[in-house]
């Protein structure tokens, strides 16, 4: 970012092909964002902590400056990362709003973390006191590097927000990462977390102090992985990513946070070290992962038993696992890639998992959140107690909180710095990566000023109109990307003159003069989508899509259906756009019974296809469930399987 003033942003690479634009740079003023952002900031961060001083994970700390561990020490040996993803969070909500009160809530919870840190800077309220396992002693579960992890990203976010805040955290943070760089440093413990996050967090650290002794230790952490130096678990070592090195690996596999957190980290250490080997193997990672292991919500992971990624094309709906933080770790490695080389192909990504993941968490109070994202509900939920935890991850509604309450945080962090993966900048002009109502602002280091307002609807509607709000004599270049989904039918215009434009980037050079306008036009018209056919699962389903936006069939929109398992949708009828509504052409079928379920009679085994029905709505996936117990599906069965049209 040479010539630049360092952006309120989580990730600022030292070189790439386009340059991030923060929090002070890219400002929402309405739309979905703006509105989720304002329930994030209004309810969801003070939710947040309720439940963290409820459930006595923040007064771990306040036991551990006092000398009372471990004795009243409440949740998992992961706990303290919550209160870390709270800080992070609070810190971008403060960038984005300068909100007074949460100052005040940062400030506080900062003086009580300081107040438990040893004087080495080790900081953990699960290790290394009399009474409790030593230090490092459980590499694999007890996730200490984890932890200091999103400490130290809550400090950057600090630091780029409110640069020399007198509040302590980024002194904390630095003396946590020096303790780390001594223990496990060349002539330390030869050894790495079981769950990566680390690594990434020291490239931020160093790019934010300087201090080249964390890049050092980043890079170390990454280069071990994949020797076997985790113990072998039930799940094979391929849950930690350490069977195989980041290098040789093929796809992102194992645990589906930690392959993205790890696959994240290593774009940091190869951007920062030039390191071109080892960015092309994530990229090669990262096409195989998306082509073949992602659910058309952009969710990832599709084994319960370890959260995991499945084989190649192992995508079944009912059983997709597709964790929340799974989705964020995603946006975090497809943003850092794109930063590198500038594909849109990344921000499609992006697009298709803050729209159909990150936003399905949150309910529409932003109290209660899914862990795990479904694509079938095959029955009515039970409503989860609002007075406890949850024990269960895949709950078949929202939860207020979890026994694990990594989602909710991971959410709130991502939400408070969602304008920060709108824009980016290189030395010809701007570029859009996300729409929404708003302004940019930034000049570039030769002095060009550049200034646009965003008017939209998006994703509702699919028309974006850019203004230009700066004059200056020189020429600059104006990109905006055309998703892939918008294969046919964009439209850009220019100077009255309009033309058609296909997905990728579209990019006018001129002299812009205030008060230009470019309008980019995408066809938001409700379409199916058929599945690759190596998708066992859904072979002979269809989906239904509307811009970004994935849809689902929810029983509470079907009067007199309980399950939507007995609807079967009728391809040759196009879903429609009615009264502002998705809608399909649905059959209701009869299942036949029988004493065995497996019959050499195709006829007989077939259900009986009824009537047509009305035209059934859809609902935005983002949107299910919060009309209380319902069944769902994303993928749907049609009545006859009919092939994808040529």
């Amino acid at each position: 970012m040479s010539g630049t003033v360092p952006m309120a942003a989580p990730v600022l690479p030292v070189r790439g092909r386009l340059r991030p634009l923060g929090l002070d740079a890219v400002r929402g003023t309405g739309g979905f964002w703006a509105e989720r952002q304002s329930i994030n900031g209004t309810a969801t961060l003070d939710h947040i902590a309720h439940w963290l001083e409820r459930e006595g994970w923040i007064g771990n700390f306040d036991l551990a400056a006092r000398g009372g561990l471990p004795y009243g020490r409440r949740g998992r040996e992961f706990s303290d990362s919550e209160i870390y993803k709270f800080l992070e969070a609070m810190a971008w909500e403060i960038g984005r709003t300068g909100d007074a009160r949460t100052e005040s809530r940062f400030r506080a919870t900062v003086r009580r973390v300081a107040a438990a840190q040893e004087p080495d800077g080790y900081l953990n309220t699960m290790f290394g006191r009399p009474g409790q396992a030593p230090r490092w002693s459980d590499l694999e579960w007890g996730h200490e590097l984890y932890c200091v992890g999103h400490l130290l990203q809550a400090a950057v976010a600090r630091a780029r927000t409110r640069p020399g805040a007198d509040d302590g955290l980024l002194a904390v943070a630095c003396r946590a990462a020096d303790n780390v760089c001594d223990t496990f440093g060349p002539d330390g413990i030869d050894g790495l977390c079981g769950h990566p996050e680390i690594e990434t967090a020291l490239v931020e650290l160093a790019r934010t102090c300087g201090e080249d002794r964390y890049l050092a230790q980043a890079a170390l952490f990454v280069d071990r992985r994949g020797h076997g130096r985790l113990s072998d678990v039930e799940f094979g070592r391929e849950y930690f990513q350490d069977e195989l090195p980041v290098r040789q690996a093929t796809v992102l596999r194992g645990h589906a946070v930690r392959a993205n957190y790890l696959a994240a980290g290593a774009v940091d250490v190869a951007v920062e070290l030039k390191d071109a080997s080892l960015l092309e193997a994530v990229r090669h990672q990262w096409r195989n992962a998306v082509t073949r292991r992602t659910y058309v919500t952009g969710g990832q992971g599709s084994r319960h038993q370890d959260e995991a990624f499945g084989e190649d094309w192992v995508l079944p709906p009912d059983r997709a696992y597709s964790e929340t933080c799974a989705g964020v770790g995603s946006v975090m490695l497809a943003w850092r890639l794109l930063l590198a080389d500038g594909d849109p192909r990344y921000a499609d990504l992006i697009e298709r998992t803050l729209f159909n993941v990150v936003s399905t968490s949150p309910s529409a109070d932003g109290r209660s959140f899914f862990y795990t994202n479904t694509l079938h509900r095959r029955e009515l939920g039970t409503r989860p107690d609002a007075d406890r935890p949850s024990l269960r991850a895949a709950a078949s509604l929202r939860a207020p909180w979890f026994e694990v309450s990594c989602c909710p945080t991971n959410v709130a962090r991502t939400l408070a710095s969602l304008t920060a993966y709108v824009a980016t900048v290189d030395d010809e002009g701007l570029q859009l990566h996300q729409y929404l109502p708003g302004t940019v602002e930034h000049r570039l280091a030769d002095g060009r000023h550049l200034g646009v307002t965003v008017a939209t609807d998006y994703p509702h509607d699919g028309t974006i109109r850019v203004r230009i709000d700066t004059d200056d004599d020189r020429p600059w270049s104006l990109s905006l990307r055309v998703p892939g989904w918008a294969a046919r039918g964009a439209t850009v215009t220019v100077d009255g003159e309009t033309r058609p434009v296909g997905p990728g980037t579209v990019t006018e050079h001129r002299r812009w003069r205030r008060g230009d306008e470019v309008v980019l036009s995408l066809p938001t018209v409700p379409r199916f989508t058929y599945p690759d056919p190596r998708i066992d699962a859904v072979r002979g389903c269809v989906a239904v899509e509307h811009g970004p936006l994935v849809f689902a069939l929810e029983s509470v929109d079907v009067p007199g259906v309980e399950s939507v398992d007995e609807l079967r949708v009728d391809v040759s009828q196009p879903p429609r756009l009615v009264d502002g509504r998705v809608t399909v052409c649905c059959r209701r079928v009869r299942p036949r019974d029988h004493e065995w379920p497996y019959l050499t009679d195709a006829v007989e085994s077939a259900p009986v296809v009824g009537e047509a029905l009305d035209e059934v709505a859809l609902v935005p996936y983002h949107a299910w469930a919060n009309r209380g117990p319902s069944t769902m599906r994303v993928w749907l069965p049609t009545v006859t399987d009919q092939p994808a049209p040529a």
